[in-house]
């Protein structure tokens, strides 16, 4: 388990993913976002969906799915896009990720928070933080900081220094 997973509560917001139940800290998440039109970036990596538009700010979209090695999903009614702050090497990188639906706001016991099973699971265990109870039914916690290499932040970082156009 590691340091940053304690015996305190936690703060998340949880959101669906092919049928699992995912978690991110509250801190992390700066708003979550109705679907919007995608502006494809060429010779992006697969995970990669995309840039957006929010508010003059460009912000990368990606398929936390293919990121996770899941089926990929398509866009539904209850889709949404959470934009989540990563942290590379201290420094903030904003991006959007595309989830089948969001769920709440709640707090994990953080009693009940164990670590991610280094075998049996479909997710690399590194992008874990923990695995928590909500009633009856597991909470993955993600590690966002882990999901994506330093290089992968650092692209997406400069992807969203660039202007929309598609045009090279």
């Amino acid at each position: 388990m590691s340091a940053a997973v304690t015996k305190q509560d936690i703060q998340c917001l949880t959101f669906d993913l092919d049928e699992e139940t995912f978690a991110v800290e509250v801190h992390r998440v700066r708003e979550v976002l109705d679907p919007t039109k995608v502006t494809k970036i060429p010779r992006a990596p697969d995970f990669l969906l995309g840039i957006i538009n929010v508010r003059g700010n460009v912000i990368p979209v990606v398929d936390l799915h293919k990121k996770l090695g899941m089926p990929h999903s398509n866009v539904g009614n209850d889709s949404r896009i959470v934009v989540l702050e990563a942290d590379l090497d201290g420094e903030i990188t904003t991006l959007g990720a595309l989830a089948d639906a969001v769920r709440e706001v709640t707090d994990l016991n953080g009693a009940d928070i164990e670590p991610a099973p280094k075998i049996g699971s479909r997710w690399k265990s590194e992008f874990i933080e923990g695995i928590g109870k909500l009633g009856e039914d597991f909470v993955i916690l993600l590690n966002i900081d882990r999901v994506f290499s330093s290089e992968e932040l650092a692209y997406m970082q400069d992807v969203s220094g660039e202007d929309t156009d598609d045009t090279e």
